[in-house]
């Protein structure tokens, strides 16, 4: 998949500005939404106020006003810039690898997985600076608006594609690296009550089907693919293609980092005489 093209910026934030521009236009273009539009993207000068704005709306409850949970999504903004950076990483990440995502701006208003990463990270920023009560919350507000639950104490990378989202679960112990792509219904969970390190690491540019349950303190290596509906239970090796219930070595993928390419087919699959193995 070709990667876009960074365009030239008057403000220095060339996302930012493709953002209003695509906005501006779908004003235009659909009159109904005008206000709205305005009301999320136009009216803002910066990426970060457009996204607090936003995000404290659909967040908001009786116990923390869209105005209380503005203040602190913005408090970490200005207290973290690799947040904000994530943010635009992430972006592009949608943008590249969601063919349903033609412009920036259809994430940044529409995407649940979108809004539910951003949100987390506000979250993970409060678990981080001892703010634990609220980051519990934010968590539970997530989880009750866009059906994803990621605890906050989580690891996340950037370049993270979380598509459609619905049903997505991440454990307090699980770490996920710079440039995974996580399709609907995936669970990183854990396989009792343990106390310690419990759940899945994810390394770069790992590929993770729909409905995918990966379970214990496992390590998927780095541009690894994993089938649709497979249940993992052992560490899975770099650049590998496992799949099944319970999971196995299937094949490699065709590409280096399958997350890019969103490429769920089992190119490469070994035929039994190759030897397939379990993990």
């Amino acid at each position: 998949m070709s990667k876009i093209t960074k365009k030239k910026s008057k403000s220095c934030d060339w996302i930012w500005d493709e953002i209003q521009k695509e906005a501006g236009r779908s004003a235009k273009k659909e009159p109904s939404l005008a206000s709205f539009l305005y009301e999320t993207i136009l009216n803002h000068h910066k990426l970060e106020e457009a996204l607090s704005f936003h995000l404290a709306n659909k967040l908001s409850s009786p116990p923390l006003p869209a105005m209380v949970a503005r203040e602190i999504i913005e408090l970490a903004y200005k207290s973290d810039k690799s947040i904000c950076r994530a943010i635009r990483k992430d972006i592009i990440a949608v943008r590249e690898r969601d063919p349903a995502s033609h412009c920036f701006s259809t994430p940044f208003l529409y995407f649940k997985g979108f809004h539910a990463l951003q949100s987390f990270r506000v979250s993970n920023w409060l678990w981080r600076n001892d703010r634990r009560a609220l980051a519990l919350f934010f968590q539970n507000r997530i989880s009750e608006v866009y059906g994803v639950d990621i605890h906050p104490a989580a690891s996340f990378g950037s370049g993270i594609l979380i598509d459609h989202a619905t049903g997505v679960v991440v454990g307090e112990t699980a770490v996920v690296e710079n440039n995974v792509s996580i399709l609907h219904g995936v669970t990183l969970g854990g396989t009792g009550k343990e106390n310690e390190d419990r759940h899945p690491k994810v390394r770069e540019g790992v590929l993770i089907g729909a409905c995918t349950q990966i379970l214990g303190n496992i390590e998927i290596g780095k541009g690894s693919k994993i089938g649709a509906g497979s249940v993992v239970l052992e560490a899975v090796p770099p650049h590998s293609t496992a799949t099944g219930v319970p999971a196995k070595i299937v094949g490699r993928p065709q590409f280096k980092q399958p997350a890019l390419e969103m490429d769920h087919t089992l190119f490469g699959v070994f035929s039994d005489d190759d030897g397939a193995s379990k993990i």
